[in-house]
C-alpha cells in the first residue's frame, strides 16, 4: 500500500486541512498519515480560534512518522509561522522526503492575508526548493509575483515571474475576469506551460478545494505518475467531489470526498 503524509492544520468541522487530506488519500486507496501544525475551532461559517503546534512537537511528529512508515509522497498545507516552516524543511531534507506538494496557505480565497512577510519568504526559500510543485490560488500567486492577475495572460506572466525553484500550479478559480464555464489552472514546469480545464460546477459548497486538490496530486505522484498526469487526474477527482453536491452546514460547506464509494462509480 502506498503511503501519503499530510502536514497541515486540523479543521474541526472536517471540510479542509488534515481531515480533507485524509479523506482524499483514503479515497485514492492509500494509507494516510498526519503531522498537525495547528488546531482550529471552525465550521462552515468561519474560523473562531487557532492553537498552533510548537516547532519542537512538530519535529517529534515528523520523526515518529519518518522513522517508522516512510511516506511515498508528502502534502504540506497550513504552516503559519517561520519557526514551523524551518523545522519542517529541516526534517524533510534530513529524511530525503520525496514527491512533496506544497499548498501555500498564504492568502484566503476572499483575499485576506494569512501569513507574515517573513513566513512567506521562509516558504519560498526553505520549502519550495524541496517541493515538486507549489499550488497557489490567484491571490497567493499575486503575492508571489508582485502584480495583479486579471486574466489568463496574466496567469502565465505570473508563473514565469515567480522564479520559484519548483513547478507551480496556479489555480485560476473565480479570480480572473475571463473566468468562463471552465475552471482553468496553469502548470508551469521547467519553462513549459500546460493548461488544465474542467467544466465549472455551480456549487457554493467548495470549502477545502485547495487541500483536496493538492492531496490528490500527492497521491498520483506517489503512484509514480508524471506531474502533468497527476494534476490532470487530481482535477478530475476534485470536479467529481464538487459535482456530488454535498450540502452540509449553514455556510460554505465541504466536498464529498468519497463520492465514488457512495455512488458506486470509480474515478480514474
Amino acid at each position: 500500500m502506498l503511503k501519503v503524509l499530510t502536514i497541515a492544520g486540523s479543521d474541526s468541522s472536517g471540510g479542509a486541512g488534515i481531515q480533507a487530506d485524509i479523506k482524499t488519500i483514503a479515497a485514492h486507496k492509500m494509507y494516510a498519515m498526519s503531522v498537525i501544525t495547528a488546531l482550529t475551532a471552525q465550521n462552515t461559517t468561519g474560523v473562531f480560534a487557532v492553537q498552533e503546534s510548537t516547532p519542537e512537537f512538530t519535529a517529534l511528529q515528523l520523526d515518529a512518522v519518518f522513522a517508522d512508515i516512510f511516506p511515498d509522497a508528502v502534502k504540506i498545507g497550513m504552516v503559519s509561522n517561520v519557526e514551523l516552516i524551518y523545522v519542517i524543511a529541516e526534517k524533510l531534507e534530513h529524511y530525503k522526503a520525496k514527491n512533496i506538494v506544497l499548498d501555500p496557505v498564504m492568502v484566503s480565497s476572499s483575499g485576506n492575508k494569512l501569513l507574515s512577510d517573513g513566513a512567506v519568504h521562509a516558504i519560498i526559500s526553505k520549502l519550495c526548493p524541496l517541493a515538486r510543485v507549489i499550488t497557489p490560488n490567484i491571490f497567493e500567486a499575486e503575492s508571489l509575483c508582485g502584480f495583479a492577475i486579471r486574466d489568463e495572460v496574466d496567469i502565465l506572466k505570473a508563473a514565469k515571474a515567480m522564479g520559484l525553484s519548483c513547478a507551480v500550479l496556479v489555480k485560476g478559480g473565480h479570480g480572473t475576469q475571463d473566468a468562463s464555464d471552465f475552471a482553468s489552472d496553469l502548470l508551469y514546469d521547467n519553462g513549459e506551460a500546460t493548461w488544465f480545464r474542467e467544466k465549472r460546477i455551480e456549487n457554493p459548497n467548495t470549502h477545502g478545494t485547495g487541500c483536496t486538490l493538492s492531496s490528490a496530486i500527492a497521491c498520483r505522484l506517489a503512484e509514480g505518475r508524471s506531474l502533468e498526469e497527476s494534476v490532470r487526474l487530481a482535477k478530475k477527482y476534485l470536479t467529481g467531489a464538487i459535482a456530488a453536491m454535498l450540502d452540509l452546514g449553514a455556510g460554505a460547506g465541504p466536498l464529498n470526498h468519497t463520492y465514488d464509494i457512495i455512488s458506486g462509480s470509480q474515478f480514474p
